[in-house]
């Protein structure tokens, strides 16, 4: 009873250690057998361990100490020299060992989860879409499911117009349905399109001007027909930042058992879309043969949100992140997969993010209307990274202005190259505070990222190194500059989208 009440984190240790040592649970009871093999642990045994479904007998903990040359105390609770080492992620969220695994089970999350939601106000829908960020991230964009249900049904064609879509949509028996409903005052958001169960799909006339949109927003609900057979379990599409449907209870809290449901549906539906528009092969070396350029959208017929999505999916470079931003400071899409910490907040309203990110800043600078590319060095405690990003001012179909960014962490590309990221990183960032948040680019340093930007075939990359590299952090309370930046706090969204598709459906009644 002793080892049980002492043992909470073993298993996180025993884990933590295993993975550092690049050794596998068949790795570990061999060694195990090899000391006594009447008594070594299988390996089922070893991974009840590790999950915290079991705990060793005293004999079982001293043979993993030999193992691991650790006196068998090591591994108890009391030990609090060495924390539990988090799993590794590909990701940007940080990992934490669930431990104690009893507090962890399913049926305690599922009790305690809606309860956690309700008291800080977080709503089901948003919480669901961390989570699949979270999955999004730790798999690095890649669903080859869902790419190959692309493909059969586009046949890898790029591009694809919006006659070939609606052939496809006749091919399914799928039926198009246009309604008028333009933005009722300057900001608000537009109703673009829906599905209506079982074959047919709503879609805003005003697309009609711009094919790009209207191509993504086809393709989205088409992968709905094809992935969930059409039963409408799929959120509208909405432009704009301040209408929000009342089913995602963002404001009140707490979720509903279609939460999950409908935000992993919407996350299908989008990257399916991009991969039917961009299929993977043809898009990856029409990338290259473009430099990663953002006019390959118009030669494409492709919004500037699909082709950046897309590069972060399609790229033999894995270091990607992306952000769509609207003023002041909400963040409406995130992709993390190079581990850049979030700015400050949550995704409905960001309380103190630094305006120095280029994705902020480019926000409330209107007199610039052309792409920016820019080096950023994100201060984190002592850590200091090295990213690139290219940004982009757009405005959606109901007028509101949001920045488009996608970005790649330079580390692991200048590493390969033979250089010192860490050391890089060090230099730009002592030389931004010198220089009150930034600093030209000095010949060293160029040649270091002119030369990782050649390997990379960024174009964009190069592009940077005539701008002024900023100093960022992850919160404007904690800003590393010499001269701290004011914080930019965020409005609520409105309710709304609901009731604008009851119209819209009460419009078209037979």
């Amino acid at each position: 009873m002793s080892l049980l009440r002492q043992s909470h984190f073993l298993g996180a240790k025993i884990r933590s250690l295993r993975k550092s040592n690049g050794l596998t649970l068949q790795d570990v009871s061999t060694r195990c057998l090899q000391i006594d093999p009447a008594h070594g642990p299988s390996v089922s045994y070893l991974s009840m361990i590790e999950t915290g479904k079991r705990t060793p007998s005293e004999s079982t903990l001293a043979l993993l100490g030999q193992v691991f040359r650790k006196e068998p105390r090591w591994f108890l609770d009391e030990n609090r020299a060495v924390q539990p080492i988090p799993e590794p992620r590909g990701g940007g969220l940080t990992g934490m060992p669930l431990e104690p695994a009893f507090l962890f089970s399913k049926q305690q999350l599922q009790t305690a989860i809606p309860e956690l939601l309700s008291q800080t106000g977080t709503g089901g829908r948003q919480f669901a879409q961390l989570l699949i960020r979270a999955y999004q991230e730790q798999h690095r964009n890649e669903f080859p499911d869902l790419e190959k249900a692309a493909e059969e049904v586009g046949q890898r064609r790029l591009p694809l117009s919006v006659d070939d879509l609606l052939a496809i949509y006749k091919h399914h028996d799928l039926q198009l349905r246009w309604f008028d409903q333009p933005p009722t005052q300057p900001g608000d958001s537009v109703l673009r399109s829906f599905y209506e169960a079982p074959n047919l799909v709503f879609v805003n006339r005003g697309l009609q001007a711009n094919p790009a949109r209207l191509k993504y927003d086809l393709a989205s609900h088409l992968g709905h027909r094809l992935l969930h057979n059409g039963d409408g379990a799929k959120s509208p599409h909405v432009s704009g930042g301040r209408h929000r449907d009342s089913a995602d209870q963002q404001t009140l809290g707490g979720m509903d058992s279609q939460d999950i449901l409908f935000a992993w549906r919407d996350f299908e539906c989008s990257f399916f879309a991009g991969a039917l528009l961009c299929p993977k092969m043809p898009f990856r070396h029409q990338l290259m043969r473009e430099g990663y350029s953002l006019s390959l959208g118009d030669k494409l017929g492709l919004t500037p949100a699909v082709v950046m999505r897309r590069m972060t999916a399609v790229s033999p470079y894995r270091h990607w992140h992306y952000f769509d931003a609207y003023p002041p400071g909400y963040l409406r899409a995130v992709y993390r997969g190079n581990g850049i910490p979030l700015p400050w907040g949550n995704m409905t309203a960001v309380t103190d993010p630094c305006p120095k990110w280029a994705v902020f800043d480019l926000l409330h600078r209107p007199d610039i209307g052309q792409p920016v590319s820019r080096i950023s060095l994100l201060q984190e405690g002592e850590r200091c990274l090295v990213y690139c990003c290219h940004s982009l001012r757009e405005v959606d179909a109901g007028g509101n202005t949001h920045v488009l960014s996608v970005g790649i962490d330079l580390g692991p590309a200048l590493e390969s190259q033979g250089w010192e990221s860490a050391t890089l990183a060090a230099e730009l960032a002592e030389d931004c505070r010198s220089g009150g948040g930034q600093t030209a680019i000095g010949s060293q340093h160029r040649q270091a990222i002119g030369q990782t930007a050649g390997v990379l075939n960024i174009h964009w990359l190069d592009d940077s190194l005539d701008n002024p590299a900023k100093l960022i952090c992850p919160r404007s309370t904690n800003c590393p500059r010499p001269n701290r930046c004011d914080n930019r706090r965020a409005v609520p969204r409105e309710h709304g989208i609901k009731a604008l598709r009851q119209q819209v459906l009460a419009a078209h009644v037979p």
